[in-house]
């Protein structure tokens, strides 16, 4: 049984499959779940330039996720992160007045 990687302990146990059929574990002592050799993809600028120009066009996030080739959950994260960079006020500046 492989080792747990948040604290090391040797008490892990087989604890069922993931969505693509690798074999989970779960550790006794922290209680975490984990797979053995885990795939992180990274979502490149190009995506994510392609992403931002999708979400200018009110397209679905569910149709973004489909054409992008992305998770709708790291989509979601994604869209969450944008939007709270974008400032809460708006910031006018009056017009000047003719002289009547």
């Amino acid at each position: 049984m492989p080792a747990c990687p948040l604290c090391d302990s040797a008490k892990t146990v087989k604890n069922g499959r993931i969505h693509n059929g690798k074999q989970r574990f779960k550790c006794h002592d922290c209680g975490r779940q984990f797979i053995e050799q885990p795939t992180k993809k990274v979502i490149d600028q190009a995506t994510r330039a392609l992403i931002d120009r999708l979400l200018l066009e009110q397209i679905s996030l569910a149709g973004i996720a489909r054409a992008t080739q992305v998770s709708e959950q790291w989509l979601q994260t994604y869209v969450n992160e944008k939007y709270g960079k974008v400032p809460r006020q708006v910031q006018v500046t009056p017009k000047k007045r003719g002289d009547s």
